[in-house]
């Protein structure tokens, strides 16, 4: 018998918010396939049901069309890709070489594209529903709306990476959907390198109106309804998964209203 459950590919799915990703859509019956350079240090799996991974450096193009292909011909289909894969330590512009910058933008932008472009070739030729041959999912960042200090090349990266979704919905309507999920900040194994200890994660989670830090799991959950048929007039949006957003600092400066 045809295995009909859908087939998905999220990059950079072996840790962090990735890993978080790739549990929810496991959980939701999907067959899921992560790729990164290194494999993980322990399965991504829920209930039984274990991710199955394929190395891949997502910065050559080449690679990523190979690796699309390949998975789309082991499975026999591909319904959604979440470009994931992405990150940067911090630095200050000033403080870092150009080279240095070069590769977060490569990371975070060229990346993404090649692997949408390498999974666009797949999902365009497949047979088509109302929701289309497939979706992809952007991982955005709210750093890409806002001065980023520490990671300005990785602010503009993502802000040219949720650009790019819109286009790609555009340019590839009806067969594929595309969507970003604009993350805010979220709590993952390597939260102590970005907020400290967890007085610091704490008092960075009284920031976010909804008084925590996003779990992987609630990205996931996202992930898995732009997937789904009941986004399927959804694309070109983009869903913030901020929890509220940031308390404006000028509310906790001020000499009135306290």
């Amino acid at each position: 018998m045809t295995d009909t459950r859908q087939v998905v590919v999220v990059t950079g799915g072996t840790r962090g918010v990735g890993a978080g990703i790739a549990r929810s859509f496991l959980a939701a019956g999907a067959r899921v396939v992560v790729c990164a350079r290194r494999p993980p240090d322990h399965p991504v799996e829920v209930a039984g049901a274990a991710a199955e991974f394929r190395p891949l450096d997502l910065r050559d193009a080449e690679a990523a069309h190979a690796f699309f292909a390949d998975v789309a011909a082991d499975h026999g289909r591909l319904d959604a890709l979440v470009n994931n894969a992405g990150g940067t330590p911090f630095g200050l512009l000033a403080d870092s070489a150009p080279a240095r910058q070069a590769k977060i933008v490569e990371l975070n932008l060229l990346a993404p594209l090649y692997a949408s472009l390498a999974a666009y070739e797949v999902m365009r030729c497949q047979e088509r529903g109302e929701g289309g041959g497939g979706s992809i999912t952007m991982i955005g960042s709210v750093s890409g709306s806002r001065p980023s200090p520490g990671s300005g090349a990785y602010g503009a990266a993502k802000a040219g990476l949720e650009n790019l979704a819109r286009t790609m919905a555009v340019e590839w309507a009806p067969e594929v959907r595309v969507n970003t999920v604009v993350l805010g900040l979220a709590r993952t194994e390597s939260a102590h390198l970005h907020y400290g200890d967890e007085d610091g994660i704490a008092a960075v989670a009284r920031t976010v109106p909804l008084g925590r830090l996003a779990d992987p799991s609630d990205v996931g959950d996202a992930c898995v309804f732009l997937a789904s048929d009941s986004a399927r007039y959804i694309s070109g949006a983009a869903l913030h998964l901020h929890g509220g957003g940031e308390r404006p600092a000028f509310l906790d400066a001020a000499s009135v209203n306290h």
